[in-house]
């Protein structure tokens, strides 16, 4: 039996493993050849020995890409483990250089990170990394956690409350709740009185449609309840909408003070302690000592004020 083994492990070369490793993270041959510079023929040769070798399919071809097994998922884990032993062996830390970098950095982000980390991130790339693009997709948690797993994204950004063993989270900053109101009609004062708050209108974010949030939730616990007379998917929209009505919106405090000039908008503390919220970059384990990744998410920390900017 072990003889059998040693003879299988001599057909499964470097190529063979990182190619099964590609297929699992971009479940696309074409994604896999670009990536390792093979041809599709030298991909598809490398996927029928890793199926001779581990007797199963490994991958089965589906509409929207090669779909990994069962068997191939619980060989995810060691081979990576295998591929990083090596790597270490022969040349130690890999290093990552911004400036010659090429490829496509895939994030994911909703409206508030979008418009309070992606701008900076933007600027970053163009001065450190001029050939890296980037492309931000709005999509939902969990689905950003799908594509993460599937190697369509390479970082997801936002509030994640739950997250399995198979993610790492850092923490980029602890968000919380200004109130905004039009210039000309308020004279707003550092904090709102509840009785104020209650008495005007209110524009609500909710990109689901709902007409309550977590303010609701909060009023709703003190038997207290407030005018919500529109909800906006996205957050700009809404301080629009706030700049052309005598509406009052309560949003996240980076939105709130990079934006309430531009909108003619003044602030406000909220009259109740509304809960703050973690804003996390969220990337797959098997990136754990990927230094491209190490790099964006210390940009991510820099823009976010959380560390300082260094070079390279």
């Amino acid at each position: 039996m072990a003889d059998f083994r040693y003879n299988e492990l001599r057909r499964l070369d470097l190529t063979v493993l990182l190619v099964f490793m590609g297929l699992l993270r971009h479940r696309k041959a074409t994604r896999v050849a670009d990536e390792l510079a093979l041809t599709q023929s030298g991909v598809s040769h490398a996927l029928k020995r890793l199926r001779e070798v581990f007797g199963d399919e490994l991958f089965l071809r589906r509409p929207h890409g090669m779909e990994p097994t069962a068997a191939a998922l619980a060989l995810e884990a060691p081979v990576a483990e295998a591929i990083e032993a090596l790597r270490r062996a022969i040349g130690g830390p890999r290093r990552f250089d911004p400036g010659s970098a090429e490829g496509t950095i895939r994030i994911a982000a909703l409206d508030a990170e979008l418009v309070t980390l992606i701008p900076g991130l933007i600027g970053v790339l163009r001065a450190s990394a001029p050939q890296l693009r980037l492309v931000a997709k709005a999509i939902g948690r969990q689905a950003a956690l799908d594509a993460i797993t599937g190697g369509e994204l390479d970082i997801a950004l936002g509030y994640f409350w739950k997250l399995g063993d198979a993610f790492i989270k850092e923490d980029l900053f602890q968000e919380d709740f200004l109130v905004v109101g039009n210039r000309s009609k308020y004279r707003l004062p550092r904090k709102m009185t509840l009785d104020t708050y209650l008495k005007c209108s209110h524009i609500l974010v909710s990109p689901g449609g709902d007409l309550r949030g977590v303010v609701d939730d909060l009023l709703e616990s003190k038997g207290l309840q407030r005018r919500v007379i529109a909800a906006l998917p996205l957050f700009l929209p809404a301080l629009a909408a706030v700049q052309a009505t005598n509406a009052l919106a309560t949003v996240p405090r980076r939105i709130a003070l990079n934006y309430a000039k531009a909108f003619h908008l003044v602030t406000a503390e909220p009259p109740l302690a509304v809960r703050s919220f973690s804003v996390a970059a969220v990337w797959h384990r098997r990136d754990e000592h990927n230094p491209m990744h190490r790099w964006l998410v210390h940009r991510l920390l820099a823009i976010s004020g959380t560390v300082p900017l260094r070079r390279g």
